[in-house]
């Protein structure tokens, strides 16, 4: 071979290398410095979820209700990213909470650009049986705190003309569930929130999405019986429970620049199952 076409071939290698590794460090930056609020982010999908926004450059805030063991796993997690990071112990049921947790953020940080309503509760059992209490904790935590953290983060948002919120919903939000009134009302409401908040600011650049997991592998599927588990499987096209990790890739999707005129949507992530 001429040595002058050995040098092309060398260059068009070099070239093809440096390509490659600046889209896979632009992919790993991708949100290089966003301020993120994940709520319930120290277990399950709200860990994978800030761990995957940390490791493409974010600077990610989480909340927790009472489990402190999580919470300092979680923050250790974070500090080995690199990344700043802030793990806050929160009632984000309460409007004043809500409105100090964001303003912790953008003391701290300037701005808050994602947001992920992604904490719940159930209080699972037949209609006739639900009380007052199950029914206002889990309207409380699902409904009421993702309409409180939706109006606290809109002002900043307004204000830079940008952002992303993504709340977690579920099939039982879509379809409903015996033993789940409470629980899907919550989270159908806040499916209607989405797609009316969407309207309202889809042209000062902000969108708002649901993510709606199916059954995922998390340590609350893990306490319930084997037989349970085989009925829920067989419910599933997939055949098999999604894993933390698949939820938190559609949500890290969601508040991507490639997901900039998709707003006022369900993203499902559940194997079929709706």
């Amino acid at each position: 071979m001429p040595m002058h076409e050995s040098r092309v071939k060398e260059r068009k290698s070099l070239s093809l290398h440096n390509a490659r590794f600046w889209w896979y460090v632009s992919k790993q930056m991708e949100f290089k410095d966003k301020r993120i609020i994940i709520t319930g982010g120290t277990r399950g999908i709200g860990r994978a979820t800030a761990l995957a926004f940390a490791e493409k450059g974010a600077n990610v805030a989480v909340t927790y209700a009472s489990d402190s063991r999580s919470a300092e796993q979680m923050e250790k997690a974070l500090a080995d990213s690199g990344q700043d990071a802030m793990v806050v112990q929160s009632d984000i049921t309460g409007k004043d909470e809500a409105a100090h947790l964001v303003s912790m953020v953008v003391q701290r940080w300037g701005g808050v650009d994602i947001m992920v309503n992604n904490a719940g509760i159930h209080r699972d059992k037949l209609l006739m049986f639900l009380t007052e209490k199950d029914w206002d904790d889990v309207i409380g935590v699902n409904l009421r705190a993702t309409f409180l953290l939706c109006q606290a983060v809109l002002k900043p948002m307004i204000s830079q003309r940008w952002g992303r919120i993504i709340n977690i919903v579920s099939p039982s939000g879509i379809k409903g569930r015996a033993g789940q009134a409470n629980y899907s009302a919550s989270k159908g409401g806040i499916i209607s929130l989405t797609k009316s908040l969407a309207k309202e600011v889809a042209k000062i650049g902000i969108t708002v999405n649901c993510v709606s997991p199916g059954v995922i592998q998390t340590s609350m599927t893990g306490k319930l019986d084997a037989h349970v588990l085989d009925d829920l499987k067989k419910q599933i096209p997939a055949a098999r429970f999604g894993k933390s990790g698949e939820v938190a890739h559609a949500i890290v999707f969601c508040a991507s620049p490639q997901a900039s005129y998709i707003t006022g949507q369900i993203i499902a992530v559940d194997g079929g199952l709706t």
